[in-house]
């Protein structure tokens, strides 16, 4: 990474393997820039497989005994997290603010918040872990249990990573399971943080938190034959190897992985509200890394000028900087080769024959924003489903609007993508809305509201978007536990 120190402190930080934090045994470590000003804030350890060797041994030998773990216990040490998060909430918040480039006001400490409130909710739940009585005959008494699977090995990525981990943490353990879980490489200070807040709670080895790169790191993880259960959110190329990690031992596996999300605006949805509404399903405040980005934004014909005027008009407003700083709305991309990645699919878009550069664009000569990877909101008009830009998963602050017509051809486009995540319908016609929604191909769609998911949602992908769900009661049971029948005969 690059990037120097400066004046700024760099903080060491340790891994959490069986209650202890630890070195990588190896001693190397790893370096943490902060992308809005190009400075290295920390070091953390790089693990390889021998730490992982020790963070799942540590995991199973708590699996014994956590399973036994009252669920009530269980919920109640999780509550205990939730309070223990909000209490330390400006404090993490600046620090996934430092470590991700994203806007502390817009981003992260919204992201902290609805961590507290995964964390709070699964604690609740904790009592819900029920099976069902059957009834198959009048002598006959038959039953199924929830059990958990055993150490589950997580994998998070760097756009939310604090969010994510709570996503995973909180259901795997209250659902009686134990944890060995990586951090992104690029950001694993908060989610390292969250960890010792964990720690002061659970029993040893209970939650194990790993720093270190995919391949040394990662990889033995994903591919170690004591984990249970493999649980990852990431890029569709990534989710295939993980799949393929799985295959080989028959093991249950979850998966989130990228999206290039529709955004569909009805004739009747000229409404500032509506523009409001688009501004937030492309995550522009995040930068647009996101998965659920709604990058593809198709108006109808009729408000196609209209609307990307207000469109313009409404993210000119928005202002890119320092992440750190209270005014500001978008922050940093998160490292170099993505900042770079992204310039590369704007430069391809201005290239394409027909578009039109609304606003964004290159980066600039403003100096105020040269000390970071600062890209501002792009809109490209005229666009065409066979874009690459339309194609591709960007994760980053470009969106391309097409016009469409017929309401049959646009639910087309908007299925004619490998990816399948989410989606968002704009019209006061409740008719249109629910037909758009029963007929795209998307896991998650949203309404007439352009908003991130929220503890309860039904949270996962169709197609190469992924499988399993995430962040409500029916996803814990269907993603941490697994169900056992059993029967008894009352005559004997």
């Amino acid at each position: 990474m690059n990037g120097s120190p400066g004046n700024q402190q760099v903080e060491q930080q340790l891994m959490l393997i069986g209650g202890d934090w630890v070195a990588a045994r190896s001693g190397e470590t790893l370096t943490v820039e902060n992308p809005g000003r190009r400075q290295i804030i920390a070091t953390v350890p790089r693990g390889s497989a021998i730490d992982v060797d020790l963070a799942v041994d540590r995991a199973l030998a708590a699996f014994s005994s956590w399973r036994k773990t009252a669920p009530r216990e269980r919920g109640r040490l999780l509550l205990s997290i939730a309070s223990e998060i909000e209490a330390q909430h400006e404090r993490l918040s600046r620090k996934i603010a430092e470590e991700t480039g994203n806007a502390l006001r817009t981003q992260a400490r919204p992201e902290v918040k609805i961590a507290a409130d995964i964390f709070r909710y699964f604690g609740g739940l904790a009592s819900e872990l029920k099976g069902e009585t059957l009834p198959l005959s009048h002598d006959l008494l038959s039953f199924t249990q929830r059990e958990p699977l055993g150490v589950v090995a997580a994998v998070i990525p760097w756009n939310a990573p604090f969010l994510l981990a709570a996503v995973k943490i909180a259901p795997a353990l209250c659902a009686g399971n134990t944890m060995v879980m990586k951090t992104a490489e690029d950001a694993p200070l908060a989610v390292l943080a969250l960890a010792k807040i964990c720690a002061q709670f659970l029993p040893p080895g209970t939650l194990n938190m790993l720093s270190g790169t995919g391949l040394e790191c990662g990889a033995p993880l994903l591919n170690h034959p004591l984990v249970a259960k493999l649980s990852f959110t990431g890029s569709t190329a990534v989710g295939r190897i993980v799949m393929e990690a799985a295959a080989k031992r028959i093991l249950p596996v979850s998966l989130e992985l990228g999206g290039k999300s529709p955004s569909i605006v009805f004739p009747d949805a000229d409404d500032d509200w509506v523009i409001e509404g688009v501004v937030a399903a492309m995550r522009f405040t995040r930068q647009s890394q996101s998965c659920t980005a709604g990058s593809r934004l198709f108006i109808h014909r009729k408000l196609y000028d209209s609307v990307l005027e207000k469109l313009v008009e409404a993210t000119s407003r928005l202002k890119v900087g320092d992440p750190l700083a209270e005014e500001s709305d978008v922050g940093a991309i998160i490292n170099e080769r993505q900042f770079r990645k992204v310039c590369g699919y704007i430069e391809d878009g201005m290239k394409q024959s027909g578009s039109k550069l609304l606003t964004g664009g290159m980066p600039g000569d403003d100096a105020s924003l040269a000390g970071g990877y600062y890209l501002k909101p792009t809109i490209f008009s005229q666009g065409t489903n066979d874009w690459r830009l339309a194609r591709e998963e960007i994760f980053g602050p470009v969106l391309v609007a097409i016009p469409w017509d017929d309401e049959d051809e646009v639910i087309k486009m908007a299925n004619d993508s490998h990816f399948g995540l989410a989606a968002y319908v704009w019209t006061h016609d409740i008719g249109k809305a629910l037909r758009t929604a029963r007929d795209i191909e998307a896991g998650w769609v949203q309404i007439n509201q352009g908003g991130g998911q929220l503890p309860g949602h039904s949270y996962g992908g169709y197609k190469q978007s992924g499988l399993g769900r995430e962040f409500s009661l029916a996803a814990m049971l269907d993603s941490f536990t697994q169900t056992k029948n059993v029967t008894i005969n009352l005559t004997r």
